[in-house]
C-alpha cells in the first residue's frame, strides 16, 4: 500500500452507519481523520468553509439523504470548479441500477452496498487508494 494519507468526509444521516463506518476507518494507517456531514447541504457548506482541507480529501457519500441527497450533491460538487475534482466513493443502501448509473456518470470512484463486510471494505478502500497515488488525484 502506498505511503499516500488521506482524510474522509462521511456524508451519512444515519448515526450507527456513521459509527460503524467510523471504526473501520479508524483501523485504516491511510486515514488521518474523519468528518461527519448528516446531508449534502451540511457537505457542500464545509467543503466551502474556510474549515475545510481539500488536499487528500475523500468523500464516502450515501445517497438516501434528507434535504439534499446524494445525488443532488454529487451534481452540485461537479458543477463547482473548485470541488469538481475530489474523489467520491458512494456507500449506500440503494442498489438501484439508475443510481448506481447516474454516481458513475458523475464520476464516482465506486459504488459500494451496505451493510458492508469490514474485511471486503478494508480490500476496497486499499484498492481505491492505490489508484489514486498512481493517478496522483490526492
Amino acid at each position: 500500500m502506498p505511503n499516500q494519507q488521506f482524510h474522509i468526509l462521511h456524508v451519512e444521516d444515519d448515526d450507527l452507519d456513521a459509527l460503524n463506518v467510523q471504526r473501520m476507518l479508524r483501523q485504516s494507517e491511510v486515514v488521518t481523520g474523519i468528518e461527519v456531514a448528516r446531508d449534502g447541504v451540511e457537505a457542500l457548506e464545509l467543503l466551502r468553509s474556510d474549515r475545510s482541507d481539500l488536499h487528500n480529501l475523500v468523500i464516502l457519500l450515501d445517497i438516501c439523504l434528507p434535504r439534499m441527497g446524494g445525488l443532488e450533491f454529487l451534481r452540485a460538487l461537479r458543477a463547482d470548479p473548485s470541488l469538481r475534482h475530489l474523489p467520491v466513493v458512494v456507500l449506500s443502501t440503494s442498489n438501484l441500477d439508475e443510481d448506481k448509473a447516474m454516481a458513475y456518470e458523475m464520476n464516482v470512484a465506486g459504488y459500494l452496498i451496505k451493510p458492508i463486510n469490514p474485511e471486503r471494505f478494508g480490500r476496497s478502500l486499499s484498492a481505491f487508494v492505490d489508484y489514486w497515488a498512481n493517478a496522483e488525484l490526492l
